[in-house]
């Protein structure tokens, strides 16, 4: 069955390399990225990448469509980024603009941006200490002992970065599928997914929207087992897929097209790690759904949250018995661990009571 598929998905990415774009882009803050990428999916149907420039701090939203978009897709798009502003939102220029692209020439673009990142824990004992921003007025601290100095690497086919010994190596190359370990969010995860993955026992893993596949991907290669994936979006499953093969990893994992809010709520498989990288109404939405995935025991990691939305995140998880046990904020960005009070024995976090810590 799978070798079938195989075979009809490569015969499928040779014809689409040849294929001309029409790439609608709209220049934005960071904090409104999610918002506009909602907003230009709905609008034009078609998949949708985003692009954060360190250096400026803003983000590019483009959609990229088989077809030239409607006449009046501009006024469309105003319209949308008006209400995203109206929500509260920081939407930057807003600036939109559309252009005729080759396949070949977007894929070359991204090479100017995209470069190898390296994600590492300290090695256990260091006694690293990190306050939650989201407790800072209680002054409470939590302590996380990290990992054994295991160091994951993620770079892009082209690059001739040579692995150090012992370093694990992610080849991705950017896809209509996104999540390339460049964003705060997807790169907290990826350090979670490495910190939580240096314990002796093998831990299962589950990835919530899983984009390009990064992290299922990194998961089978840090020696989770089982490991499982899945995106409500066709483009995003076909791509996670086909870096999974260009990583050697294609039969360690499952990468599957599902809905969230499908999830059974009494699941009869359950995960050590769960990763749920999505914008917070959807996190909100179905938290029961995404919480039952997780095993007693083990750890939820909840990304793709504005700042100003993540004590509304914490609340409904809090109210389900989860603890936050580690939270981390990166250009507006905020995401956090959270385990079942007292029962964490992947990352073993500790959290005392303000004013314990000295």
């Amino acid at each position: 069955m799978f070798e079938d598929e195989d075979e009809h998905e490569e015969e499928k990415e040779s014809k689409m390399k040849h294929k001309v774009l029409w790439r609608v882009a709209v220049a934005t803050a960071a904090e409104a990225e999610d918002a506009a990428a909602e907003m230009l999916a709905a609008i034009l149907n078609c998949p949708v990448s985003s692009y954060f420039n360190v250096k400026t701090g803003t983000s590019t939203v483009s959609a990229f469509c088989e077809q030239r978009p409607a006449a009046n897709v501009r006024r469309t798009i105003s319209a949308g980024m008006k209400r995203v502003r109206d929500c509260g939102l920081k939407i930057g220029t807003g600036k939109i603009s559309m252009a005729k692209v080759r396949r070949e020439d977007w894929a070359e673009s991204w090479k100017r941006h995209f470069k190898p990142i390296e994600i590492k824990v300290n090695p256990r004992g260091t006694g690293q200490r990190e306050s939650l921003s989201s407790q800072k007025q209680s002054g409470t601290l939590v302590s996380r002992p990290s990992g054994t100095g295991i160091s994951l690497v993620i770079k892009p086919s082209w690059s001739r970065r040579k692995p150090r010994k012992g370093q694990i190596v992610v080849v991705l190359d950017p896809g209509l599928g996104f999540g390339t370990g460049q964003h705060p969010t997807t790169a907290f995860c990826l350090h979670e997914l490495v910190r939580c993955g240096t314990f002796e026992a093998r831990r299962s893993f589950l990835d919530i929207g899983t984009g390009s596949g990064i992290l299922a991907i990194a998961a089978a290669k840090l020696g989770y087992s089982p490991v499982r994936a899945f995106d409500c979006d066709p483009e995003s499953v076909r791509v996670a897929r086909a870096n999974a093969r260009a990583n050697g990893v294609y039969k360690k994992l499952r990468i599957t097209r599902q809905d969230v809010a499908k999830l059974p709520i009494h699941a009869g498989k359950q995960y050590h790690l769960v990763c749920a990288n999505l914008i917070s109404p959807l996190l909100i939405a179905e938290r029961q759904r995404i919480a039952a995935q997780l095993k007693r025991g083990g750890t939820l990691v909840l990304a793709g949250i504005l700042k100003s939305e993540f004590s509304g995140v914490q609340k409904v998880f809090e109210k389900l018995g989860l603890k936050l046990a580690f939270a981390k904020t990166g250009n507006g960005w905020h995401s956090g661990s959270f385990y079942y009070a007292r029962e964490n024995s992947v990352g073993k976090f500790e959290c005392p009571e303000p004013g314990s810590v000295s």
